[in-house]
This record gives structure tokens, sequence and C-alpha cells, in this order.
């Protein structure tokens, strides 16, 4: 994983190439979400932090984030908070 990388603002992922960015209404890049959580300029996703986090596990645990779903819950719901779409 690129450490330099953006990452999105709603389920963390890093966004190592265009297509990966999301997009706004108009159609243009946006520089804080993923194209799997915003397209034509709406999230994709509907859900509490809680319900990101729990569909985020299971990509995480596959692509070698975190060695087990305990600590890659714990760690995301410590990281998420801090991410622009579940800030107070």
């Amino acid at each position: 994983m690129m450490m330099n990388a953006p990452i999105c603002q709603c389920c963390a992922m890093p966004m190592t190439e265009d297509s990966l960015f999301g997009t706004n209404k108009d159609g243009s890049k946006n520089e804080d979400y993923c194209a799997y959580c915003f397209k034509g300029g709406e999230f994709t996703f509907d859900g509490t932090m809680d319900e990101m986090i729990e569909f985020c596990v299971q990509p995480c645990l596959d692509n070698g984030v975190y060695p087990d779903a305990d600590t890659a819950r714990k760690s995301m719901k410590e990281f998420f908070p801090s991410l622009k779409r579940w800030k107070g």
C-alpha cells in the first residue's frame, strides 16, 4: 500500500490511481472520496459509521491490512471518526 496516497474520507481506502477517485455532480474527480463511496456528487452508502466499518472489515482482511477482524474493528473505530464523512 502506498502510504502517501490520499485516502477516502469515508472508508479510508487508499486512492492509488485516478480510477479510484469518486466523481462530483459535473463528472469531475472528487479528491476526498473514492469511486465506491461517492459517485455523481452523492454518497453511495447511506449508513452509519459502524455499518461502514463492518462493511470494510472483510476487504481489509482480504488485503492483509489487519491480522484479524477484532483488530480491524478496533483500529477502524479509533480512526474513522477523524475522516471528513464521520466528523461530528
